[in-house]
């Protein structure tokens, strides 16, 4: 069994890297509010822009870019993040090449975080209801390529050497939106900071309830911590999930 959430120190510096702007703060904003109360030092990396994310028929993608990125930097505020940074791939276009890994790999070495949260790329669906973006499969095998072995390897993309960007060993790794979580965090206190950031997507959220929605699922979760006997999870009323590593 993991550690307990309530006694665990937040890591010192986390890389959080995700495919789309609002997949950070739909996944694991509540985290990441918590974790910056903490102390934490927080650098969102988005794979894409969210190019595709518009069903308005007078929407371009260069005018949704401007928009999607300006929604997720007000987002990131929201939380305290300290910087967010896009890569530039485009939108249902991921794939978990080279390219990516390479890009993803630079911003390990730049920032050096302690830990990295990503998408687990092994969760293609839940239960009858969703089927997961391809995008975010691509994102998160290219992610934990890049943890291990690229970052941590001086002779993989050499030419990052030249760029001053020596090797890094990043220590642990949180998959979000997992089937078969192990770690869970108390969000309880943080849950208005994740609904607050998740407010300044408004060309993705619309008008619907999602605070409603979003305070289901947390309870659901934390529910389901309290059934795998979670240490900590008595006290848990919202919580998030995440499978968790630790890497030698």
């Amino acid at each position: 069994m993991t550690s307990d959430s309530e006694t665990r120190q937040a890591p010192q510096r986390v890389l959080v890297v995700m495919a789309h702007p609002d997949d950070p703060d739909f996944i694991c904003a509540g985290t990441i509010a918590r974790w910056v109360a903490e102390g934490s030092e927080i650098v969102y990396v988005l794979g894409t822009s969210g190019d595709k994310g518009s069903d308005d028929p007078e929407m371009t993608p260069e005018r949704l870019v401007q928009i999607r990125e300006q929604e997720q930097r007000e987002a990131a505020r929201a939380l305290g993040v300290k910087e967010v940074e896009f890569l530039g791939f485009r939108d249902a276009e991921l794939l978990p090449d080279l390219n990516l890994r390479r890009a993803i790999t630079r911003m390990i070495r730049k920032y050096r975080p302690d830990a990295v949260i990503c998408q687990d790329p092994s969760a293609r669906w839940q239960g009858q209801w969703y089927i997961q973006h391809p995008d975010h499969i691509a994102m998160g095998e290219a992610t934990l390529a890049a943890v291990y072995p690229a970052a941590r390897d001086r002779l993989t993309f050499a030419e990052l050497l030249e760029e001053g960007l020596e090797p890094h060993k990043v220590r642990e790794v949180y998959l979000a939106g997992v089937a078969e979580p192990d770690f869970w965090v108390d969000i309880t206190d943080w849950f208005d900071a994740k609904v607050a950031a998740l407010s300044a997507h408004k060309s993705q959220m619309g008008d619907w309830d999602f605070a409603t929605i979003l305070r289901q699922w947390a309870q659901d979760t934390a529910a389901q911590a309290r059934f795998h006997r979670f240490p900590g999870s008595e006290r848990m009323v919202l919580a998030e999930a995440f499978k968790y590593f630790t890497l030698d």
